[in-house]
């Protein structure tokens, strides 16, 4: 079983534009007066790799707690796509008919449209993944966002695939449990040529 981290270093990379840079600060060091290290962090919950609640762009929409963990487990599949926006007409005649868990490389530059966003949340999307910092491009985030979010599609962005090729694997990324939020940090990581007890591989949601 090979383990593949797909997550962003939370400190020193990308952030979105507006977004603060994420800053830790030393408070207690092991010496004469403490017994321990202990850091404490300022950050947006959108840094790095992440998960989107439905409160990040609905109103009176779910915060990260109240997600169902098991969207965020589970086989997926990690697809290629050219740089640039991704139309609901790319979508028709590129993307599967059917994938519970969908993880987009296109070099942290795909973005989704209302339309391609809403095609694939008509089709029984579970969670959609990107390595792009949002599923929207600049000035059009609302649109695609609400699409996927109010059809109960999981969206973690942020991700490193720059290692990994398109394909078939398991993914396993929880968001933190930040209540009462509307995003949150998550480690994701791949398992490559994972083999369930029955000794197949199976394409199970």
């Amino acid at each position: 079983m090979k383990l593949i981290d797909i997550s962003r270093k939370f400190f020193g990379g990308e952030v979105y534009p507006g977004d603060p840079m994420p800053e830790a600060e030393q408070i207690c060091e092991i010496g004469e007066a403490s017994e321990c290290n202990l850091s404490v962090i300022h950050a947006c919950v959108h840094n790095a790799t992440h998960v989107d609640a439905p409160l990040h762009f609905i109103s009176d929409g779910d915060t990260i707690e109240n997600l169902p963990i098991e969207s965020f487990i589970g086989p997926c599949t990690v697809m290629q796509v050219p740089a640039g926006v991704i139309t609901g007409d790319y979508v028709d005649r590129h993307f599967p008919k059917k994938c519970g868990r969908l993880l987009i490389k296109g070099g942290g530059k795909a973005f989704f449209m209302d339309s391609s966003a809403q095609e694939l949340a008509e089709r029984g999307l579970v969670l959609i993944g990107t390595d792009s910092l949002s599923v929207g491009c600049k000035g059009n985030q609302t649109g695609p966002h609400k699409a996927f979010l109010q059809n109960n599609v999981a969206v973690l962005e942020g991700l490193d695939l720059s290692q990994v090729q398109p394909g078939e694997y398991f993914l396993f990324a929880p968001p933190v449990c930040y209540n009462g939020l509307e995003g949150a940090p998550a480690r994701a990581v791949l398992i490559e040529d994972y083999i369930f007890w029955s000794g197949s591989k199976r394409g199970v949601k």
